[in-house]
């Protein structure tokens, strides 16, 4: 029963969203921002991906390393649409679909998840230094790195492009404005731009913004996507197979794009599934495919995943960190899952 009312709540947030509340912004316009605070963040385990086979660790091409369902009495907590880890995979910085940032440590024992530690949120401010949500800028769905200090953060709302200099300024960074194809601001403002990533150095066309949209598609039914600044800028398409979106894209350590998908259905509720793609494919023109790596429906301990981030565990692997988006509702979860690709 609780699957299918979570099932329920996830439909109804996901399709049945309230608009961007304009007076609401015009009202909190001349406000400051709020200032960063430290919050307190509850872990509860989740050892089992498969509660109807406890001992299986692997799916698909992924292998279970364990995943932690979090809970905080902030009342600013949740929400959570993308997710970055530091390479070593012990830091993170996470933002939520209302205009907030989060960070903080993530704790192992054994080398799987245990807890968080070190949590901050602070609301994510705009060229002007106001919060962006000021400005009635909403739904801050993706969120990409370049490792260097330099974060981008895409709006889906307003479908524009933010650059912040993190590195530097840490929460009071400002949001720059990051030119962008005309065809974005066209897209549609509650199925834009869910995927950012960049190509990282020392890689050819270093410094490449990659950018997907969750359901824009083109006249065949693929979803649109671009490539922003670097050698070569253009536009390219991913498959849409089994109606499944684009929630949120990451490019790999061994130069590769992992994308992440969502489907809802009102029979079968929600679903995730991971796709690969080597980098060298996503090239202006091309019709991206790639292999898929698990595809889990309700049945097994997943919820709203809009988040993908990726780094190299000291022996090596390659692990995975999966966030949801809890839509702020009381029959959802925020939660982390970790997979090893075990395919490699």
């Amino acid at each position: 029963m609780r699957l299918v009312l979570r099932g329920i709540a996830i439909a109804v947030a996901l399709f049945f969203l309230p608009p961007t509340d304009s007076s609401s912004a015009q009202n909190n316009a001349a406000r400051a921002p709020d200032p960063p605070v430290e919050i307190s963040v509850a872990a509860r385990p989740i050892d089992s991906f498969d509660a109807r086979d406890v001992t299986r660790r692997r799916f698909g091409a992924l292998e279970f390393r364990g995943g932690l369902e979090l809970t905080s009495p902030y009342k600013n907590f949740g929400g959570f649409s993308a997710i970055r880890l530091t390479p070593d995979g012990e830091r993170f910085l996470a933002v939520s679909d209302k205009g907030r940032w989060l960070s903080g440590r993530l704790i192992y024992r054994n080398g799987r998840l245990a807890g968080v530690d070190d949590a901050e949120m602070a609301p994510v401010l705009g060229p002007d230094g106001r919060a962006i949500t000021a400005r009635g800028w909403y739904d801050t769905e993706s969120l990409a790195d370049d490792g260097a200090g330099t974060v981008y953060l895409g709006l889906e709302r307003v479908n524009r492009i933010l650059r912040f200099d993190a590195g530097r300024n840490g929460f009071r960074a400002r949001g720059q404005i990051v030119p962008a194809p005309a065809e974005i601001s066209k897209l549609p403002n509650n199925a834009g731009l869910e995927c950012l990533a960049v190509i990282p150095k020392p890689l050819p066309r270093a410094g490449t913004l990659i950018a997907i949209s969750e359901r824009a598609l083109d006249a065949a039914g693929r979803i649109k996507g671009f490539l922003i600044g670097g050698p070569s800028p253009g536009a390219f398409t991913v498959a849409r197979h089994d109606n499944f979106d684009v929630t949120d894209c990451v490019v790999g350590p061994a130069d590769e794009l992992y994308v992440l998908e969502r489907r809802f259905s009102w029979a079968a509720g929600v679903a995730m599934r991971v796709r690969r793609v080597p980098l060298s494919a996503v090239v202006p023109g091309a019709v991206l495919e790639g292999k898929v790596l698990i595809t889990a429906d309700m049945g097994y301990q997943i919820d709203n995943m809009e988040g993908i981030a990726v780094h190299r565990a000291k022996n090596g692997e390659t692990v995975l960190t999966l966030i949801s988006d809890d839509n702020f509702s009381f029959l959802q979860r925020t939660i982390l899952l970790q997979f090893t690709v075990a395919d490699e």
